[in-house]
């Protein structure tokens, strides 16, 4: 066959893009803990899905629609596993930079240089993972390519298809978690569809989305056409809610929609048996997500700056030049020695870090990982010339890392915070006095020393560590890991609590789904446990988790 061009590269990301889409829920499943983590599948299709929906604005030469497909896959990238996939097709893009045509060579070369591109941005590459079902199966296509399948690149990609199907069969063998848990790799599960629906394409038969994960939904009007008056809500809120049924009651979605209504303006609110479709603007977009998650679990979120939209806007016409003077005017202001974006979910924490001196908030955390492109546009919003990134949460450091390299107008540090707690006794370390690589340190021990625990409950049986586990019971989490686990949360909570003995300072954040008066109950659990301890309880209203605990 002649040599892949620009439209045939593209055909190809897009069908892989559908393949993996079509399957995200089965590789959302390959949960290798039993706590609520179930989003790689999901987060690998929003980064490769971008393609498909601009996929009549891809260029026609090979080297150039390469290149547009990974920025546009680097700036929704979502979770670790989308970061590492947006890195992998950057490194194809490298290679192929003024390529007109890939033959069976240049595309070998191509993936090999994808897993290079994505091996580098993993500090500690792990075995039995996608990196390995990347590594394996474009170093045996790059053995193959000259020689068996010099003129085949249809052929080369079912022998990489065959050696990352083969491969992905073997990750158990590699990383002993899979195995307890009798799972294949997740990630390295969504590489194989990815592979799937290249070689598809490149046969003439490109994938399609089947529909059966959830209906499409129409395309969101275009909310970016602001009118020049005074932004009275400043964010552009939308989500996508995956309906629970038992929550989704006519009556319980008239009174989310009255709620809403009350909290901004330009609201559409759609709906039909699976999902809820909302966009509002809204100066509280994290009440707004917290509400929207009463009701089942948030598909997708977008949360934008529409005065920052506007400033944008209005630059390019001048007819908007009394708009644009205000963020002209602002923009002049000498920047800051420092500034903070940290990412969380729950009203209250995200008040707690605002409280300390955060800048700018992202919404995000498990299971809901922003986007490389929402955290960038975080840090550009903060007028200072050193701004630390507070991840918060081990799947959403690999995205800010990457973030922190694509600005280069300020010096951006990425803290290695992957919990709230952590995160929270960065901001009491830090002193202004300090030069940022003192701060950077300082914070970074101060992060070290502080435990940080948190209660959730299994959603369904698994062995991890020996430990036993079975569906609906509770988990207590340290550092992160599951360490703990019980028939009830006081149970689980006591465990926790013999880990706390020679804390000084206790802090409770308790979760949506927690009353007050349930929250109250175990703040004097803590308080007879640790009579020496200043324990403190605070609403955090965070997803996912009823407790999360800092101990210092």
């Amino acid at each position: 066959m002649a040599g892949i061009d620009g439209k045939m590269y593209g055909n190809m990301v897009i069908s892989a893009a559908n393949a993996l889409e079509n399957q995200k829920e089965d590789i959302n499943n390959l949960n290798v803990f039993p706590v609520p983590d179930g989003d790689t599948g999901s987060n690998m299709s929003m980064t490769i899905g971008v393609v498909r929906e601009k996929a009549e604005n891809l260029p026609d030469k090979l080297s150039d629609c390469a290149a547009q497909i990974s920025r546009m896959m680097l700036m929704a990238a979502r979770g670790n596993s989308g970061v590492i996939l947006s890195l992998f097709f950057k490194g194809m893009a490298k290679a192929l930079d003024e390529c007109d045509e890939a033959d069976s060579v240049s595309l070998a070369k191509a993936f090999q240089s994808g897993v290079d591109s994505a091996y580098g941005a993993v500090m500690t590459p792990q075995e039995g993972t996608i990196l390995t079902v990347m590594r394996v199966s474009a170093e045996k296509a790059l053995e193959k390519a000259g020689d068996e399948f010099k003129n085949d690149p249809a052929g080369l990609l079912s022998y990489m298809l065959d050696v990352a199907t083969n491969t992905l069969e073997q990750t158990p063998e590699m990383l002993p978690v899979l195995k307890s848990a009798n799972v294949v790799d997740a990630g390295g599960s969504g590489f194989v569809a990815i592979l799937h629906g290249m070689r598809a394409a490149l046969n003439n038969n490109a994938v399609k989305y089947n529909g059966s994960t959830r209906p499409q939904t129409a395309s969101s009007a275009d909310f970016a056409s602001i009118d020049a008056g005074e932004i009275t809500f400043g964010y552009c809120t939308e989500c996508i809610i995956e309906k629970d049924p038992e929550l989704c009651t006519e009556d319980r979605i008239d009174s989310l929609r009255e709620t809403l209504s009350e909290m901004g303006d330009s609201m559409v609110f759609a709906q039909d048996e699976e999902i809820i479709k909302l966009h509002i603007h809204t100066n509280e977009p994290g009440i707004v997500l917290s509400l929207a998650q009463v009701f089942g679990a948030l598909l997708t979120i977008k949360v934008e700056n529409m005065r920052r939209q506007h400033t944008e806007m209005a630059a390019k016409s001048a007819e908007k030049v009394e708009e644009e003077a205000p963020a002209a005017e602002a923009a002049k202001e000498p920047a800051k020695p420092y500034g903070f974006v940290s990412v969380a979910a729950g009203e209250g924490i995200a008040a707690a870090f605002t409280d300390m001196g955060c800048d700018r908030m992202v919404v995000g955390g498990q299971t809901m990982n922003p986007s490389l492109a929402d955290i960038i546009s975080a840090v550009e919003d903060v007028n200072a010339e050193t701004v630390f990134i507070l991840p918060n949460n081990s799947n959403v450091y690999l995205a800010a890392l990457q973030a922190s390299k694509e600005i280069t107008e300020k010096k951006v540090i990425v803290l290695a915070t992957k919990t709230i707690p952590q995160g929270i006794s960065c901001m009491f370390a830090f002193d202004e006095s300090l030069t940022p690589e003192e701060n950077e340190a300082a914070m970074t021990e101060a992060a070290s020393m502080v435990k940080s625990f948190s209660l959730t409950y299994a959603v369904h049986d698994s062995t991890a560590d020996g430990m036993d586990i079975h569906t609906g019971q509770s988990l207590g989490l340290l550092n992160g890991k599951v360490r703990f686990y019980a028939d009830t949360d006081t149970e689980c909570l006591s465990q926790m609590i013999e880990e706390m003995k020679e804390g000084a300072v206790v802090t409770i954040f308790y979760g949506e789904d927690v009353t007050e008066e349930d929250a109250q109950k175990v703040c004097a659990q803590f308080e007879k446990a640790l009579p020496m301890a200043d324990v403190t309880l605070l609403p955090g209203n965070q997803p996912v988790y009823k407790y999360i605990i800092s101990c210092e």
